[in-house]
């Protein structure tokens, strides 16, 4: 008889949470970043969104020295997308702008928005959502931003969920 009632219990807390187990796994698949701030469009990027978008490949060393290649979004194209000042307005008080990227846990990091002009830079900064040619893993994305040929990887942040545009003053 107890067998029963364990066996009874489980299948009905089983129907009870299929539901959030899907709701979750749903929620998931769903991942976006918002971009937002000094803006005139703000979005918000599905991962369908950013896979149709340009895709550029960056070669970043890990931990270990293993050179690893990420393949995204760079992130100055998803900034035009979003209507941020680049190119050649982003002069004067433009220059004080910022872009601070935001991850699911609190971290968060910030770069000059000039750092991210191609008339200003050549060096590579993209949004990722895949590594050696794979989605990135779970603790790591499904987005990340990676920083080409910068020494640490301090500011390759994991699990990006906010992108935002200010003024530093």
């Amino acid at each position: 008889m107890k067998a029963i009632r364990t066996i009874l219990f489980l299948a009905l807390l089983g129907i009870f949470l299929q539901p959030v187990f899907t709701q979750a796994q749903a929620t998931e698949k769903q991942a976006t970043v918002k971009v937002s701030g000094e803006v005139t469009t703000p979005l918000e990027l599905k991962l369908s969104d950013i896979q149709q978008m340009a895709q550029t490949t960056v070669v970043r060393k890990d931990r270990d020295g293993n050179d690893h290649s990420y393949s995204g979004v760079v992130l100055a194209t998803i900034l035009q997308k979003a209507g941020a000042t680049m190119g050649k307005d982003l002069k004067g008080e433009n220059l004080t702008k910022y872009v601070s990227v935001e991850a699911s846990d609190g971290y968060q990091v910030i770069f000059a928005l000039a750092e991210l002009d191609k008339d200003f830079t050549d060096r590579t900064i993209i949004l990722a959502d895949m590594i050696d040619g794979k989605p990135l893993a779970a603790g790591d994305g499904p987005f990340r931003i990676i920083v080409q040929d910068e020494k640490k990887p301090a500011r390759c942040i994991k699990m990006v969920t906010a992108i935002k545009v200010g003024f530093a003053k």
